[in-house]
């Protein structure tokens, strides 16, 4: 058997377009409190711990109309609150019933989820661990 190309021993990398990294840096490093790892002419990089994050400028960015990054939290009602202490919204649902924090909990897995936008809209979430 020959080496894969790709192992768990390779970090993954995730990507993010927004339309202004100025605005971007203040919402990830301030409000959310990433670590940069650099920033350079092509990207923000922050450390996610097990990978790190590249967020790119593009001029005619359009956010897609599903999560693009989620994290699992170890209290999604802390969390949630915490959200909202430093005025980021979460984003509601018609089609799913959320409680007041903006909490939805999965009818077939119990995993609860919040979700919220970055300034780009960037649909982001925070969830319970998956057991």
């Amino acid at each position: 058997m020959s080496n894969p190309l790709i192992s768990a021993a390779n970090k993954p990398v995730a990507f993010l377009s927004v339309s202004d990294r100025v605005r971007a840096k203040n919402f990830y490093s301030s409000q959310l409190g990433l670590q940069v790892l650099y920033e350079d002419d092509f990207a923000l990089v922050y450390n996610l711990g097990l990978m790190s994050l590249r967020i790119s400028e593009i001029a005619t960015f359009q956010p897609q109309p599903f999560t693009v990054l989620g994290w699992e939290v170890t209290d999604i009602v802390s969390s949630a609150k915490q959200l909202a202490a430093k005025g980021i919204k979460t984003k509601r649902f018609d089609s799913l019933e959320q409680d007041e924090l903006g909490i939805w909990c999965s009818p077939s897995t119990a995993v609860r989820i919040v979700w919220f936008e970055d300034p780009d809209g960037n649909l982001l979430s925070l969830s319970d661990p998956v057991v």
